[in-house]
């Protein structure tokens, strides 16, 4: 999930970066929402491991080692019925680099072993990605992979930090929702109305005060993607915590020290990321000309793929870690596969 817009990773670690967005504001007046949590997280993440009990969060390849090894002989099944083409292995923002490196040593025991590359711009997670898979080539945008051979693509967690933009409706209409700052107080407010035209039918017309997110980031990048995948082949699996929208709610949210914090104070200092809409994802799966499977629960699409079988195999140590994985990470996380029209349907989603 650390994949965020290019930046320069050296000027993201110079001075204080809450003085720095302050002294923007006070002088070019509030930015969006979507600049605001581009800049937190682009420092967050180019400054820290943010990962494991001494960081902020756990995400699921570092609950355990089931995740990784099923997402490997998901893609080996995949590759395997699409008659066993030269493929590149494409993970998108792979945080210590644990999917990867539990997903290649199960898969290698079906034969399936395809050069690896990261998406990746944090400095300090590329070290920790090499010390687990230094056989890895590093890109810092999805722009830059390699365009010779079919792709399978992994983005766990990732499209969840990308910056969402947020509309607010006020008594009258729909507005932009932007940041102000006073004395390093950063406080979200109604900007500049934005026409209903580009606001759902169905949704035009709910309460003061009702706020849409949209995150047009993540559409461009799945629009990128899919146009590589419609181009060279292969397939992109996709599992986050998110919706099928269009739909009413904010999901912004940070999170320091395992625990939710106000997401508009210290940024920089803590994770931003929101729910990801599927449906829309989808939709831009669809119109480059993929073909889209899901999204469906995640616990379901672990227990399709065999997760049951893996921890009975493992041990009654592993129990716990299946529960969170299946159950407590279940319903709000879910799994959706965009592939090219000549590869098969992906395992976990009949």
């Amino acid at each position: 999930m650390t994949d965020k817009p290019h930046h320069d990773p050296a000027a993201v670690r110079e001075g204080n970066l809450p003085e720095r967005l302050a002294r923007a504001i006070t002088l070019g007046g509030p930015i969006p929402v979507s600049q605001f949590m581009a800049a937190a997280n682009a420092h967050y993440y180019a400054t820290r491991d943010p990962l494991g009990s001494d960081g902020d969060f756990t995400t699921a390849p570092e609950i355990s080692q089931m995740f990784g090894e099923l997402i490997g002989l998901w893609a080996a099944d995949l590759w395997d019925r699409a008659g066993r083409p030269e493929v590149r292995w494409v993970e998108l923002g792979p945080g210590r680099g644990t999917l990867t490196a539990d997903a290649m040593r199960a898969a290698s025991r079906a034969g399936f072993a395809p050069p690896i590359h990261f998406v990746e711009t944090s400095p300090v997670l590329r070290e920790r990605q090499a010390a687990r898979v230094p056989a890895a080539t590093w890109h810092d945008d999805v722009e830059d992979l390699p365009t010779d051979r079919p792709l399978i693509i992994i983005a766990n967690e990732f499209f969840d930090a990308l910056p969402i933009r947020q509309l607010v409706r006020g008594r009258s209409g729909w507005h932009e929702r932007i940041v102000a700052c006073q004395d390093l107080l950063f406080l979200p407010i109604a900007g500049a109305s934005v026409p209903d035209t580009i606001i759902p039918d169905d949704l035009r017309e709910a309460a003061p005060g009702a706020i849409i997110e949209t995150s047009p980031t993540s559409v461009g990048i799945m629009r990128v993607l899919a146009a590589r995948i419609v181009a060279q082949g292969g397939a992109l699996l996709a599992i986050d915590y998110g919706y099928e929208g269009p739909a009413i709610g904010e999901t912004l949210q940070a999170v320091r020290g395992h625990a939710y914090a106000n997401p508009f104070e210290e940024p920089g200092d803590r994770d931003l990321t929101a729910h990801v809409d599927f449906a829309t994802l989808g939709m831009v799966g669809t119109a480059s000309g993929a073909v889209v499977s899901g999204p469906v629960p995640q616990g379901a699409f672990l227990t399709r793929l065999g997760i049951d079988a893996r921890a009975a195999a493992l041990g009654p140590r592993v129990a716990p870690d299946r529960d969170r994985l299946v159950d407590a990470m279940g319903t709000l996380f879910k799994a959706m596969a965009v592939r090219h029209r000549d590869w098969p349907e992906p395992a976990g989603f009949a």
